[in-house]
């Protein structure tokens, strides 16, 4: 593409924690064999943009960030094979949402089923911003598609704010229960009730889990998990000892058998680890940033046949499944209140401190 102005596109640039981002103007370079090129409609920030923003999680800097996001087609390069990930032929004008990477498909790691720790690793929103590499995350007009990138293509149904968070946290929670395997008749307690910790919910109720608990620290957070497919809720605030005794009252002694963290709280992964019945399985997903070391009793782990398993984004059949969750459920539960408050691209450093400072489920930015 050349230097037109009809070529050029905003975004917003980070330059680390403690810095304004900064709103700048780029050219839009041209296209490599398998690359789309996408105008973005829609960016949710996620908890690990806010990580980054507040300093626990580090970058490359400067960066765009941003990976929830939801686009149309702008251009592809001729030799893109023109379907996405479910056989559907994509094209200019239509809006899609993609895999947060994209890596080499023969890596070893791809063919393990793992191609988020493939070779030729690339994430967005996640790339240091430099030369004409810059339009790589959400909080930009525009991004451009690594050939190997997951794509989906979106029905116009589906409202931005919901399908932003798709190729995100839903994803991430799909996998999640692919690695917790049936759930059917199972007791399930999920520690962390942000967006993930929700999504857990009303996927584990669509699996048919028998009965749902949800804990956090904070009562808004509980009261959102029981519309999200949760039968009881607890605050772990300095309750620690009676959650303990009234989860083994609702298992009638036999302890739980699944249970997810989406906190990332080492005390919170003990506890749902001690709470764990014989044969229980622990799935950790929220600990994505340092935290201390977990303390855990090996010989429980033993004795009780505990599982203890740890998933860190997700792969293409995940994403997929992910789609068909939202496409048949978006309705059926209130994800359509996720998004608190919305704000414009040229607002984002409002949108960060907002999202910060009232800590809602996601912050959305509209760049259509």
């Amino acid at each position: 593409m050349g230097d037109t102005q009809s070529d050029k596109g905003k975004l917003a640039l980070f330059h680390g924690p403690g810095a304004p981002l900064e709103i700048k103007q780029f050219g839009i370079r041209d296209l490599l064999p398998g690359e789309v090129l996408v105008k973005n409609e829609y960016t949710t920030l996620c908890g690990s943009d806010l990580h980054t923003y507040c300093g626990l999680r580090n970058e490359p800097c400067p960066t765009v960030l941003g990976h929830e996001i939801v686009g149309r087609i702008v251009a592809m390069h001729p030799n893109h094979p023109g379907f996405d990930l479910r056989g559907k032929e994509i094209g200019t004008g239509d809006r899609i949402t993609w895999t947060v990477f994209s890596s080499n498909p023969q890596s070893p790691n791809s063919l393990r089923g793992i191609p988020q720790k493939g070779e030729d690793l690339y994430k967005y929103g996640h790339v240091r911003a430099e030369g004409n590499e810059v339009f790589h995350g959400g909080l930009a007009e525009y991004c451009i598609l690594k050939a190997n990138t997951g794509i989906i293509r979106l029905p116009e149904s589906l409202p931005l704010p919901i399908a932003a968070t798709l190729n995100c946290s839903i994803s991430t929670v799909a996998g999640a229960l692919r690695m917790a395997g049936d759930l059917k008749d199972k007791t399930v307690l999920i520690t962390g009730m942000g967006h993930l910790g929700i999504t857990c919910a009303a996927m584990c109720r669509e699996a048919g889990a028998e009965w749902i608990a949800a804990a956090d620290i904070a009562d808004k957070r509980l009261e959102e998990a029981l519309s999200f497919g949760a039968d009881e809720v607890f605050n772990m605030n300095g309750h620690t000892p009676q959650t303990r005794q009234a989860l083994q009252q609702r298992t009638n002694g036999k302890g739980i058998d699944v249970v997810f963290d989406m906190s990332g709280s080492p005390d919170a992964m003990e506890f749902g680890i001690e709470s764990l019945g014989i044969g229980g399985c622990a799935v950790l997903v929220g600990a994505v940033f340092n935290t201390r070391p977990l303390q855990i009793d090996p010989e429980q782990v033993i004795r009780k046949l505990i599982t203890i398993k740890g998933i860190h984004n997700y792969n293409f059949t995940d994403f997929k499944n992910a789609f068909d969750f939202l496409r048949r459920n978006w309705e059926k539960y209130p994800f359509a209140a996720v998004v608190e408050k919305e704000f414009p691209l040229e607002e984002i450093n409002e949108a960060f401190q907002y999202a910060v400072s009232r800590k809602p489920l996601r912050v959305g930015i509209r760049l259509d």
